[in-house]
């Protein structure tokens, strides 16, 4: 166990250096949409984002599978992607559960997480609001 902590910290660290690029990119690029349509009462910026990094997954998918580029996975897949919209890797699980021929699990998949996350976070507004108004 030892001897996998040097391993475990590298992993980590570049995790932590990809969610950091990725975070920046996803911030820059809302900015960008910002100075290029002006303020939109439509998320465009954050489906801009979720867009390209759905689409960037898939790549790095396919061309890491193709070229054995697997350990490249968490400062791109978790760190880079994930930094830039954890979207991606809701669709990665996705279709993963489609190409497994898990229709059932894969529509259950996307029911819960878009339901239970609005639930969850409106549950934190109204709680929050109630503790500190």
């Amino acid at each position: 166990m030892a001897r996998d902590r040097p391993a475990m910290i590298s992993t980590v660290s570049l995790v932590a250096l990809g969610g950091a690029i990725g975070a920046s990119l996803r911030y820059l690029t809302g900015v960008g949409v910002f100075r290029l349509f002006g303020h939109q009462e439509f998320p465009v910026a954050i489906i801009t984002v979720n867009v390209i990094g759905s689409f960037l997954m898939g790549v790095f998918v396919v061309l890491a599978a193709q070229r054995g580029l697997t350990h490249y996975a968490p400062f791109v897949m978790t760190g880079l992607l994930g930094g830039f919209t954890t979207f991606s890797a809701f669709s990665l699980e996705t279709i993963n559960l489609f190409e497994r021929g898990a229709i059932g699990h894969a529509v259950l998949y996307v029911g819960i997480s878009v339901g239970a996350s609005i639930a969850a976070l409106a549950l934190g507004m109204i709680l929050t609001r109630g503790v500190f108004a």
